[in-house]
């Protein structure tokens, strides 16, 4: 009997400080008297738990609150410490790794990106982000010992439970479990490996523009395509963790044939993706006269599409015209999406995000014919940095679960 007592005394304490942490986390400080009141607990049962608290270095007692207009003693400000800690966020694809390392607050300290070379290998993509996360914790001072969590988003199927990569067509040495056993390896933290367009959709809801939305479809558009779709406010993945994996539509019938390009890219994705604008851009220039712009186009090489993404910012008209051809192809997919799925909004992330309004204006024209109304547009306001953010998101929730044992009534709540 007394170990049943004893047993429920250490859970209800548990209890007790995740309660206080999940408040004090929202808080500049707070005195104790003010914490007490806030989680409707009494001031010792606070007080002992914020003991045990700090002794865990996660909360910090600072100077009497001599400012304040109450009679009688000075208040006890207490506050939790989120430098006790660090999380990171981590983004890879065929062209960047991109880094951001945050503290216990979601505040991020530092961040890191490094382009890749064409066709990296398995071992100069690791090498390569971990060059870039070195790079970034040397920036605020940190070292590994003061990681407490890593997630990483990935292209292709990722089973989340086992950190496995089952297909990663545009960077197939990442196959296998070789970058969660090089991450832990280097990092000495839990390690959380997810598909990239599905932390996207995550960090787009929490650090993008509002969005209350409880049904959204995210789709990352840049040299692959993909979806994180939102169902009544869950991520929804499907059966195989692979939901959204848009970009093997196959609607064209008036362009059949095989893929033009390498990497195994799907039918949708080979017509309205990266190497497929700057073949319409190149066209466009050439039908106009524009050598300028051409010359411009093959210089850039590897980097023509960003060149074509820039030149739609700035207006060239070969630039646009190549974006609407593919608008209109690209409109055909979400009327897909529409038609199955209903969304309230659908958020244009990725790459082509930076394109802004003209691309949602194209979009909007070549929906306008179709007979069920459409979802609302929008771009993203992360944009490729969209899923670091996600990542970081994980992180955080995962230290919630684990070390603080919160239990979150709402995954995108304000930090």
């Amino acid at each position: 009997m007394e170990q049943l007592v004893a047993a429920g005394t250490q859970f209800m304490r548990e209890v007790n400080a995740a309660a206080i942490l999940s408040r004090l986390r929202a808080e500049t400080s707070m005195s104790v008297s003010a914490l007490a009141k806030a989680v409707g607990l009494s001031r010792q049962a606070v007080t002992r738990s914020l003991n045990a608290l700090a002794e865990e270095g996660l909360v910090e007692f600072g100077p009497l609150d001599r400012d304040s207009n109450r009679a009688g003693r000075p208040a006890q400000l207490v506050r939790f410490r989120a430098e006790a800690g660090h999380v990171l966020g981590l983004s890879i694809s065929p062209q960047d790794v991109r880094v951001a390392v945050a503290d216990l607050s979601g505040t991020v300290t530092a961040t890191d990106a490094m382009q890749l070379g064409p066709d990296p290998t398995g071992e100069q993509v690791v090498e390569t982000l971990l060059s870039s996360v070195a790079r970034a914790l040397r920036a605020t001072g940190l070292t590994t010992g003061d990681l407490w969590f890593a997630s990483a988003g990935t292209p292709g199927i990722v089973d989340p439970a086992s950190g496995i990569i089952k297909l990663i067509p545009s960077m197939p040495g990442l196959t296998g479990d070789v970058l969660l056993r090089r991450l832990r390896e280097a990092l000495g933290c839990p390690i959380y490996l997810d598909n990239d367009v599905k932390l996207a959709t995550q960090g787009e809801r929490w650090r993008g523009a509002q969005r209350p939305e409880d049904s959204l479809v995210m789709v990352h558009w840049g040299e692959r395509v993909g979806a994180g779709i939102v169902l009544n406010g869950e991520l929804y993945r499907g059966a195989s963790n692979d939901a959204g994996d848009v970009g093997f539509l196959d609607l064209f019938t008036e362009l059949a044939g095989e893929s033009r390009h390498p990497h195994g890219l799907g039918p949708f994705e080979d017509r309205v993706g990266g190497e497929e604008i700057v073949r319409q851009a190149a066209a466009a220039a050439g039908r106009a006269g524009d050598g300028v712009f051409l010359a411009r186009i093959e210089a850039a090489g590897e980097r023509a599409f960003e060149t074509v993404l820039d030149a739609v910012v700035d207006g060239s008209p070969p630039a646009l015209e190549a974006i609407d051809v593919v608008a209109r192809r690209f409109a055909k997919g979400i009327a897909v999406i529409r038609a199955i799925l209903n969304p309230r909004l659908v958020v244009i992330g990725g790459p082509l995000a930076r394109c802004g309004e003209p691309l949602l204006a194209a979009l909007q024209r070549h929906l306008s014919g179709e007979p069920l109304d459409q979802p609302a547009l929008e771009v993203s306001t992360l944009q490729e940095d969209a899923v670091v953010h996600g990542a970081l998101l994980h992180s955080l929730e995962e230290i919630e679960r684990t070390r603080f044992g919160l239990v979150r009534t709402g995954r995108h709540e304000g930090r």
